[in-house]
């Protein structure tokens, strides 16, 4: 009896028949109809090469209190009702979501009450844009290193991913904070305990059927050098895919969300260190870890100013685009975004300003931007 197959690009699965004829192996615990859509979620969000995840996952307090920056301090939320503020994040999010570049945006992450209370996944979908969700909690002190955080939320993760995906998520993101110096930290219970956490949600987010980014934060505020940084990013991407195949994964069916290797802002070489030395280290860190079964990589902007977020993300493409066949920096995975500040800042000052039209265009450029520099080519 011939099998029926369902494909995508580089693969076939069997949806009947013996096992034996499946043309690509898959954990038992994977159908190869929801192995297929992971593959083709995972590829659609990475596989046009400049398009990327714009981050509006802030919490309703993260979300007031840049709102309240964003207007020079002339706003604060206490002049609002609990009722108005919720008003005016539902109207902030639909402000940009209604207009957004499909051209060079592939997918939004949206905190649970952009998602299911206010119900905006298919306004993006309209557009030809992929919703996700948040999928971490708080984060709560390791007991043996209390200055280090330990991500929470794997207790309902699975109810409340299943809910997300029914509100319209399609893929769901996890961060985990590392704190990094020159001597001491990160201890490797907080390695241990942040690589577990980001493999146990990859597995349950497939479970789910969404696409896990898992998402090593490596911080750089204080004195480590640029070797630390490699060593550290390194340990934990290593320690992360270590575990998620130990709890079957699908790699091709998800995205990691690292950090850029760079040195401390308190270390004397910052200031020295070129964005050609930071894109050199990480390719290497992504070259040494990444299987290369994963989807494709898409960067945090994390604590850097826009114009560094994408000067990096340029440089890292250059490097990739300038690399011999034979040179493992060349064959590395998609290497695009998934900024938050590094997309919106302009745009918030705006909208704070009551100037809806002048935030949806300060948007639409930023996007280009950030556009050009996971293809390589922004002009610097």
């Amino acid at each position: 009896m011939p099998l029926d197959t369902v494909s995508t690009p580089g693969y076939t699965f069997a949806t009947s028949g013996t096992a034996e004829k499946t043309s690509s192996p898959l954990y038992p615990h994977h159908t190869p109809v929801v192995a297929k859509e992971l593959i083709d979620v995972a590829t659609a969000l990475v596989s046009q090469r400049g398009r990327g995840i714009y981050a509006t996952d802030e919490t309703p307090e993260g979300i007031e209190a840049r709102l309240a920056a964003a207007s020079g301090g002339k706003v604060q939320s206490q002049a609002f009702t609990e009722e108005e503020k919720r008003e005016r994040r539902r109207r902030w999010r639909e402000c940009l979501y209604e207009s957004m570049p499909s051209e060079h945006i592939s997918g939004v992450i949206l905190y649970t009450e952009t998602l299911v209370d206010f119900q905006l996944a298919p306004l993006l979908a309209a557009r030809g844009i992929i919703a996700g969700v948040r999928a971490d909690t708080d984060a709560h002190p390791l007991p043996i290193s209390p200055l280090e955080p330990a991500t929470q939320g794997l207790d309902d993760l699975l109810p409340r991913l299943r809910a997300a995906r029914a509100a319209g998520a399609r893929f769901s993101k996890w961060r985990a904070p590392i704190l990094c110096d020159a001597l001491n930290l990160p201890s490797t219970a907080a390695l241990e305990a942040q690589a577990e956490s980001l493999a146990r949600f990859a597995a349950i987010s497939q479970q789910a059927g969404l696409v896990p980014i898992v998402e090593p934060d490596v911080d750089f505020a204080e004195d480590a050098d640029l070797r630390r940084s490699v060593e550290v990013h390194q340990r934990i991407i290593g320690m992360i895919y270590a575990r998620c195949i130990a709890y079957g994964v699908l790699l091709e069916g998800s995205l990691i969300k690292p950090s850029f290797a760079q040195p401390g802002l308190k270390h004397l070489s910052r200031k020295a260190t070129s964005v050609q030395d930071i894109a050199l280290a990480t390719a290497t860190v992504l070259a040494r870890t990444v299987p290369i079964g994963v989807a494709g990589v898409v960067f945090l902007s994390g604590g850097l100013s826009d114009d560094d977020a994408a000067l990096y993300l340029h440089a890292i493409n250059d490097l990739k685009n300038k690399s011999e066949p034979h040179v493992a920096i060349a064959r590395l995975p998609p290497l695009t975004f998934s900024f938050g500040r590094g997309l919106q800042g302009d745009a918030m000052e705006k909208w704070a300003a009551g100037d809806e039209q002048g935030a949806k265009e300060a948007f639409a450029r930023r996007a280009k931007v950030c556009f050009d520099a996971a293809r390589g080519e922004l002009r610097v």
